[in-house]
């Protein structure tokens, strides 16, 4: 049985970027304090995130896969350092949440 791919997953156009930017920023700050310990680095590295994801969206990209892969791209110039996380963890936290917000289960791509 072959294997098949995960559909690609389109997000509604953006309705409120200040609203959904605001939703992203704390929805990742509070997964970023709750997996290891709430430090003040995940306030910068939610907000960064958030920042790139809804400029991403303003430009008109609303397929997940592309949103996820242009947050990796730009939080290469972060400075992890001083964090367990890396912009892969971020990305990948990022796109569970807006999978969990749409109640798409993310465990089997249905």
């Amino acid at each position: 049985m072959a294997a098949e791919p995960i559909p690609p997953i389109t997000l509604p156009p953006i309705q409120d970027p200040q609203q959904e930017g605001e939703w992203l920023r704390v929805a990742l700050q509070t997964w970023l304090d709750q997996e290891f310990i709430p430090e003040s680095i995940n306030q910068n590295i939610a907000q960064r995130a958030a920042q790139i994801f809804v400029r991403q969206r303003l430009e008109g990209e609303n397929d997940l896969g592309s949103l996820v892969i242009a947050i990796v791209t730009e939080m290469q110039a972060f400075d992890f350092r001083e964090t367990f996380f890396s912009e892969f963890a971020v990305a990948n936290a990022v796109s569970d949440l807006i999978l969990d917000s749409l109640g798409i289960d993310r465990c089997c791509g249905q």
